[in-house]
């Protein structure tokens, strides 16, 4: 019997536990830290327990590619009273080739979503200093928003700019808080989107949309 996408969830959740219990090790941890003054000052009993179950989790992304097991769970957003469930990809595991079509045959549910409940909103394109001549926009329109005494950029953008990153993107991901949704604009590898290295092959441009100027919540 093969293992289905939960049974691998639940698989890792208990190695998890067992690895931060100390009751898997890796002998081997310090030789593979190349640093030898690092090393030193780490505790190998703890970045033990992270190899242990980094080794154990590899192994479950191999099983999942010899036996096919998609990597996607399906979630929930709540926003104004509606709901939308859409696929996203599991954070431990990996997706498969067959996942990628799955996220993007669920990109148009997603949309009609947002597109209902941003009704009325402003919208910004998040943490993207670099992206303010891309957008067409002049750069004293950069919001300036703190964050603990860091300061994070989101360029406020327009509806006709946000349905040009809609048609761009090869599948979309939403989520929200209280009075703020987000939508990711993804493309390429499911594996790599998530990475800054990945651009531009592989990425994901992230709109907020809110009543007002946004919050300092990293998204």
């Amino acid at each position: 019997m093969t293992y289905t996408t939960q049974d691998l969830i639940e698989i890792l959740d208990r190695e998890l536990k067992a690895s931060w219990k100390g009751k898997r090790i890796v002998l081997s941890s310090r030789e593979r830290i190349n640093d030898p003054v690092v090393s030193k000052l780490l505790d190998m009993k703890q970045v033990s327990k992270v190899f242990a179950y980094q080794d154990f989790r590899n192994q479950v992304h191999q099983y999942q590619k010899q036996h096919h097991v998609s990597g996607i769970i399906w979630r929930n957003c709540h926003f104004k009273e509606q709901t939308i469930c859409f696929p996203e990809i599991y954070n431990q595991l990996i997706p498969i080739e067959a996942d990628k079509q799955v996220l993007i045959q669920a990109k148009d549910s997603i949309i009609n979503f947002w597109q209902e409940v941003t009704s009325g909103m402003k919208f910004w394109l998040a943490n993207t200093p670099g992206q303010v001549e891309e957008a067409g926009m002049e750069r004293e329109e950069l919001e300036n928003v703190a964050d603990g005494g860091k300061t994070t950029h989101h360029l406020k953008i327009s509806s006709e700019y946000v349905d040009k990153l809609i048609r761009q993107a090869e599948w979309v991901e939403v989520d929200a808080a209280r009075t703020e949704i987000y939508l990711g604009l993804c493309w390429g590898d499911p594996l790599e989107y998530r990475y800054q290295w990945a651009k531009p092959k592989s990425g994901c441009d992230r709109v907020i949309a809110s009543p007002t100027i946004p919050s300092s919540i990293k998204i």
